[in-house]
């Protein structure tokens, strides 16, 4: 393995989570094993001497692999022209994190373990926007910067708010019991709702929620939004004309007794973990839908198998698990109102090109 350009390795979760009731979370509970490719899920720029890119910090990188089609490839190529690609094992992380100074995240953890090996590490780059698995306080203690990616200038917060109503709009109409019924030769069945008059609640009106409001208001349904601050700086529109009712988070379980379909947009910690339990369901109307999009331990497993299995439940729609790559056979999704999707909500060629030139850019020498 040569140490010049960047590297790309796997580490697995060893950390654990508090959630909102205090009960802690198992580590494999709370991150998965890999959704994509190893190749691609974290990468390290070097500034070896051997790389002519002048006097600045951090050397700049490029991307090869699957998710970066030809046009991105070009694009980093004609700026990055002298910068190699590494490809390390997971075994190999701790012989030559040391030797990297930028560290490019895609859905791995990044704990203090790792982080006390960086001597020589200056910014840590969640490829996205979640960065509950990189430790903070650790690269804090450490001096060593973290950046995430905003979903609004990405599309990533687009691409996630079609996902979330093509979800709504899958379990709406029944989606698994169509495919039944296309197996068996049947017509005209099930019979599914429409989306039309029904009251929305977005839980979390962020980035993400606020791209969600623009594409479910045309359907005909009333929105109602939690979000902790909505003071005008904090917005990234008007949205007088999008949500017909906003609150706090002390408001939330008014709203989920009003709401017919509850869309989770919120960011994953230990005030949010676990925040979706059986009384949050319980609160929420006999049949109504529920679809997550945010972290799969927004949701409290137990409460939503019995609140699927007593029929409360009308529909559930995630596309985030408790553990991923998720079990299919697990109970939950046996059931036949249940749709799930791979952890896919962002994933599409229009965010991934748009947040490969953010780190390129991000990641040039001055």
């Amino acid at each position: 393995m040569t140490m010049s350009g960047a590297a790309s390795c796997d580490v697995s979760r060893t950390t654990t989570m508090t959630s909102a009731s205090g009960r802690t979370m198992h580590p494999a509970a709370i991150h998965a094993p890999p959704l994509v490719p190893v190749s691609a899920q974290v990468r390290f720029s070097n500034m070896a001497d051997s790389i002519q890119n002048g006097s600045g910090d951090i050397t700049r990188f490029i991307y090869k692999d699957m998710f970066f089609t030809y046009p991105i490839n070009l694009y980093e190529l004609n700026i990055l022209l002298k910068i190699l690609v590494d490809e390390v094992g997971l075994e190999e992380v701790p012989d030559v994190i040391q030797n990297y100074h930028l560290c490019i995240v895609k859905n791995r953890l990044i704990d203090s373990d790792i982080i006390a090996k960086a001597s020589q590490m200056k910014v840590i780059m969640q490829y996205g926007v979640g960065i509950e698995g990189v430790d903070v306080n650790a690269a804090t203690e450490h001096k060593i910067k973290v950046a995430r990616i905003n979903g609004s200038t990405t599309g990533n917060a687009v691409s996630c708010a079609e996902m979330a109503i093509y979800l709504t709009l899958g379990i709406l109409r029944k989606q698994k019991m169509m495919d039944t019924a296309v197996k068996r030769k049947d017509l005209g069945s099930p019979v599914g709702d429409t989306i039309f008059g029904k009251r929305v609640l977005i839980l979390g009106f962020g980035a993400i929620g606020v791209e969600i409001a623009k594409r479910i208001r045309p359907f005909g349904v009333k929105i109602l939004a939690t979000k902790r601050n909505w003071s005008a700086e904090t917005l990234p529109c008007d949205i007088d004309e999008l949500v017909d009712k906003k609150g706090g988070p002390e408001d939330m379980y008014e709203f989920t007794g009003e709401a017919d379909i509850v869309i989770t947009c919120l960011l994953l910690s230990n005030e949010t973990v676990g925040i979706v339990d059986h009384k949050f369901l319980s609160t929420m109307k006999k049949g109504s839908y529920l679809v997550n999009i945010a972290r799969g331990h927004i949701l409290d497993y137990d409460a939503v198998f019995d609140h699927l299995k007593s029929g409360h439940l009308g529909g559930l729609g995630i596309d985030v698990a408790w553990t991923e790559p998720y079990d299919p056979e697990d109970p939950i999704l046996k059931f036949s109102n249940v749709i799930i999707t791979p952890h896919t909500a962002g994933v599409t060629e229009y965010s991934f090109r748009a947040a490969a030139k953010v780190c390129t850019n991000s990641s040039k020498c001055p």
